[in-house]
C-alpha cells in the first residue's frame, strides 16, 4: 500500500510505499530532503507532521526529544508514514546530478598527526568517475554487513582520491581496526557520495564554520573548493577541541588566513604544557561573544550531536540565526551503528 506525501512549503508531492520511510520514499521519486546518519541519531531529517500520521520508528532520544514529538516533529530517516501525510521540512537542491555509487578504493597512505586522529587517503579506480560535493560522506560497506560513514576532507577538484579523518574512539572496532591493523594497499569498499552538507553557494552571506575535533574533516574539503571556485565571501572558522595537539592540522587552517577569513581555534581543556595564549572554553559560547546578531549570517557546524544542537538553539533564540541558515553533519559515533569522522 502506498500513501501521499506532501512536502511543506515546496507543495512537491509523492507516492510512498507504507514500508518506506519518508526519506526513502523522497529519494525514490527524485525528491532531496536533509539528511546525515539515516539512522535517527543525528537529526539532521527532522520534519514537521502538519496534517496525517506516521509511525515515527526507533530514533534516539537525544536527535528528537519528548517535547519535539508532542510538538509534531519526527526524523524522517525513520518514520513511517500510516496515512496520507504534510510534512513540513526544506529540500535540497544541487545534488539532482550527483550519483552515488558502490566502488572499491586502496589505501595509499595512513598518516598519524596525533594521537587519536588518522588521515587516510584512498585511491580511487581510474576508469570510474566519482563526483561529490565538498562536505558529503561515504559508507565503508564492511564484511559483516555493518556500515561506518566518515566525511570526505578534500574538495572534489582532487580527482582520484578520498581524503579522511578517522577519530581514534574507544570501543569502536572500525577505528581500533584503523589504528592497529589497517595497512597500506588494503581495498576496502564503499557508498558514496552522501549527505546534505554542503555549501550553499547560490547564497552571498558571510560564513561562521563551527567544527569541533574531526568535524574539522567536511569544513575543510568546504572551505578548499571555496577557495579553488574563488568563492570571496566573509568566512570565519571556529575550531573547538580539547586541548593544543588535538588541532591536528593547525599550519593549514591558519594559511587560509587573510582580509576575507579568520581562524579562530578555542580549547575546552588546554593543559599546563601547552602555554594556551587563545580561546578557551565551549566553541559554540566563543561564537556568541563575538556575534550579537546572526540574523545576516549562515552557519556550517559539524561535530558532537551536543555541540551541534547547542549551537543551533542558542544561535537560533538568542542571536535571530534564520532556522533555514543553520546547516550541520552531527557525528554520531556507535560502535553498533554508525561512526562518523
Amino acid at each position: 500500500m502506498s500513501v501521499k506525501v506532501t512536502l511543506s512549503p515546496s507543495g512537491n508531492q509523492f507516492q510512498c510505499d507504507s514500508e518506506d520511510t519518508i526519506l526513502e520514499g523522497a529519494q525514490k521519486e527524485g525528491f532531496i530532503l536533509p539528511f546525515g546518519c539515516r539512522s535517527g541519531a543525528c537529526g539532521s531529517c527532522k520534519g514537521k507532521v502538519l496534517d496525517g500520521s506516521v509511525d515515527r520508528g526507533d530514533y534516539q532520544s537525544s536527535a528528537l526529544t519528548d517535547d519535539e514529538v508532542a510538538q509534531g516533529y519526527a526524523l524522517l530517516c525513520c518514520a513511517k508514514p500510516t496515512s496520507d501525510v504534510t510534512v513540513e521540512i526544506r529540500q535540497v537542491n544541487g545534488l539532482k546530478d550527483i550519483q552515488v555509487k558502490k566502488l572499491p578504493c586502496r589505501v595509499e597512505s595512513i598518516e598519524k598527526p596525533n594521537h587519536d586522529v588518522a588521515i587516510l587517503k584512498l585511491k580511487l579506480p581510474a576508469q570510474e568517475k566519482f563526483e561529490f560535493l565538498a562536505g558529503q560522506y561515504i559508507d565503508f560497506l564492511l564484511k559483516d554487513g555493518k556500515k561506518r560513514s566518515f566525511s570526505m576532507a578534500n574538495a572534489p577538484h582532487e580527482a582520484g582520491m578520498i581524503e579522511l579523518h578517522i577519530r581514534n574512539y574507544p570501543g569502536g572496532s572500525f577505528s581500533q581496526y584503523v589504528f592497529n591493523e589497517l595497512k597500506e594497499k588494503t581495498i576496502l569498499r564503499f557508498e558514496g557520495p552522501l549527505g546534505t552538507f554542503f555549501l550553499r553557494e547560490e547564497s552571498d552571506k558571510p560564513i561562521i564554520f563551527m567544527a569541533g575535533a574531526t568535524g574539522f574533516a567536511p569544513i575543510k574539503g568546504i572551505i578548499e573548493s571555496a577557495r579553488h571556485k574563488g568563492i570571496d565571501r566573509p568566512m570565519v572558522l571556529y575550531w573547538g577541541v580539547r586541548t593544543k595537539a588535538d588541532l591536528y592540522y593547525y599550519d593549514l587552517a591558519q594559511s587560509w588566513v587573510n582580509d576575507r577569513f579568520k581562524f579562530i581555534p578555542v580549547l575546552s581543556e588546554p593543559l599546563p604544557e601547552d602555554q594556551w595564549q587563545g580561546r578557551t572554553g565551549l566553541v559554540h559560547e566563543a561564537i556568541l561573544a563575538d556575534y550579537p546578531d546572526l540574523s545576516g549570517y549562515q552557519v556550517y557546524a559539524c561535530g558532537a550531536p551536543i555541540m551541534v544542537e547547542s549551537g543551533y538553539k542558542a544561535f537560533t533564540q538568542t542571536r535571530a540565526l534564520p532556522e533555514d541558515e543553520f546547516y550541520s553533519d552531527p557525528f554520531t559515533p556507535s560502535v553498533d551503528n554508525k561512526a562518523t569522522s
